[in-house]
Order: C-alpha cells, then sequence, then structure tokens
C-alpha cells in the first residue's frame, strides 16, 4: 500500500493537525517509511514466542480488587453550592 499526497492530506486533516501544503510530499514519504516497516515487521516468524511486558522478566504489582467508596465524600462535597445528607442537591427540573 501507497500513501499519495491527497490520503496524507487527508490522514492530516482527520488528525486535526495542519499541514502546510508544501509540506505533503515529505508526510506521505514518513507514512510509506512507516507502513514500509510494518510490512518488514510482519515478515518475522513470531510462532512460539511468548508476549513480554518487559524486556526482562517481572511480576506485574497487583492489587486486590475492592469496592470501596474512595473515602473521599466530605472533600467531593465541599465543593458543591448545595449539598445534602451526604449528596449534591440539585433544583427539581421534572414536575
Amino acid at each position: 500500500m501507497s500513501i499519495d499526497i491527497d490520503t496524507a492530506r487527508r490522514v492530516a486533516k482527520l488528525a486535526r493537525i495542519r499541514v502546510e501544503e508544501d509540506a505533503l510530499p515529505a508526510l506521505a514519504e514518513e507514512f510509506n517509511a512507516v507502513l514500509g516497516f510494518i510490512e518488514q515487521l510482519s515478515e518475522v516468524d513470531v510462532e512460539g514466542v511468548e508476549p513480554m511486558t518487559s524486556v526482562t522478566p517481572q511480576r506485574l504489582k497487583r492489587r486486590v480488587d475492592e469496592v470501596t467508596d474512595g473515602n473521599m465524600q466530605a472533600s467531593i462535597l465541599k465543593n458543591a453550592p448545595d449539598a445534602r445528607e451526604g449528596f449534591f442537591a440539585v433544583p427539581k427540573v421534572v414536575e
């Protein structure tokens, strides 16, 4: 697959990146270089290779999965303009 200038322009627009018209050919070349590298990676045989999270073996830190209230109710409610009985109080909008 090859990226042309129109495709590079569209990708920049989708990414919401302003790219000057004279910089589009260079951007298209960079996209093509990245795609070429991805094609090289797809040729590598990874059969039987374990996925890894780091180059050195290590066990990831884990914590107990417990549901808590966060113990921050008072600090959150102190910013509310109106709080009653531990909840935000808002005007009634439905009759």
